[in-house]
């Protein structure tokens, strides 16, 4: 079925007829994979199809609004929505039904694949679900700014604040335990992180208070990531070329170790994961050059290349994130991001 002809389908809700559900049901069977990751079947998908348009009257105009301030079309929006974003909704919401604990969905993607929009659209529809929602970032759990000038002045290298080692893993392990508590009655306190402050390298500020919530979706540009036999620095893609682009890309990789019990804590494992790495260069020029001409101070395009090499020798995607992406234990789903930074495509792994 055309994208145009789900619209007209579901633009008709609640006014749709048996044949137009039926159309609906059929043209999900013909895609195996998805009916494999959403669970539906011959047998379930009438009634997964109903409880998805009931969800749809509900969540749309709050999404649409939300996606329209961000520029997509109509058509983008209903056909996401549809395919995506409510039954991810509605599988967390099944996951969170099967235990006790709030259910932390970890959401893994770099700069410009939507990790923000993901958290903010399943919080607006886990809502209608009657679920709390909160969103958490790895960015909240950073060391202090005087924490990391001291660690700058330890290791220079540190340029800048993201790699592994520049986080106070020991706080976040503490809020996740927090989270996960069912018997931990009292307000937690969740750190935030503010990127403006001393001017541009961020620091923390006045933490929030909330009660327990029944879903957290905690994301990050390296969440869940492990680490990896040194020996494939020997021969690793480019910006790494140099034997001290190896050194520290082996001590970052050790520095790993030590969130593997943050990692621990994820009940589930999103990748938003784009066609090509190298977008994220592309991306983040974009912004860059949106923020210059709205009258914002931004980095040139040399500075660009040098920001985003730096992160690439620390973690490289081909060696962190490309594995990852292929190993079903530790993914639940692979979402691959295209050059617009529309999700294409939704896989169990890669």
């Amino acid at each position: 079925m055309q994208s145009l002809k789900l619209l007209e389908i579901l633009d008709k809700y609640p006014a749709l007829s048996s044949s137009e559900i039926e159309m609906l049901l059929q043209e999900e069977l013909q895609d195996k994979s998805f009916c494999n990751i959403f669970n539906i079947t011959a047998e379930n998908g009438r009634k997964k199809i109903n409880n998805r348009l009931i969800l749809w009257e509900k969540s749309y105009h709050l999404v649409a609004q939300y996606c329209q301030k961000l520029g997509f079309n109509s058509l983008d929006i209903m056909s996401l929505l549809w395919k995506l974003w409510l039954p991810l909704a509605i599988q967390l919401s099944e996951e969170k039904s099967k235990q006790k604990t709030p259910l932390i969905q970890g959401i893994l993607g770099v700069q410009g694949t939507g990790k923000t929009t993901l958290s903010k659209i399943l919080c607006l529809i886990l809502k209608q679900l009657g679920y709390t929602t909160i969103t958490i970032s790895i960015d909240d759990f950073y060391k202090t700014y005087d924490e990391r000038q001291k660690l700058k002045e330890i290791d220079p290298r540190f340029i800048w604040r993201g790699p592994p080692g520049t986080h106070d893993v020991e706080l976040g392990i503490k809020v996740l335990n927090q989270l996960k508590d069912p018997h931990y009655l009292a307000a937690i306190s969740i750190p935030r992180f503010d990127k403006s402050l001393c001017n541009g390298q961020g620091d923390r500020i006045e933490p929030e208070i909330i009660n327990q919530p029944d879903i957290v979706l905690f994301e990050g540009w390296f969440l869940g990531v492990q680490p990896i036999n040194e020996t494939q620095f020997n021969n690793a893609p480019l910006p790494i070329k140099s034997k001290e682009d190896q050194q520290f890309a082996k001590e970052i990789n050790e520095n790993l170790k030590a969130y593997l019990p943050l990692w621990e804590k994820l009940d589930r494992l999103i990748i938003l994961y784009p066609k090509d790495y190298r977008f994220s260069k592309q991306w983040r020029k974009e912004a860059e050059q949106k923020m210059i001409s709205s009258g914002k101070t931004g980095m040139s395009d040399h500075e660009i290349e040098d920001f985003v090499n730096y992160f690439w020798k620390a973690l490289h995607p081909e060696l962190f994130i490309t594995p990852l992406a292929q190993n079903p234990s530790l993914v639940d789903l692979v979402i691959t991001i295209d050059n617009n930074h529309h999700p294409q495509q939704i896989d169990n792994y890669l």
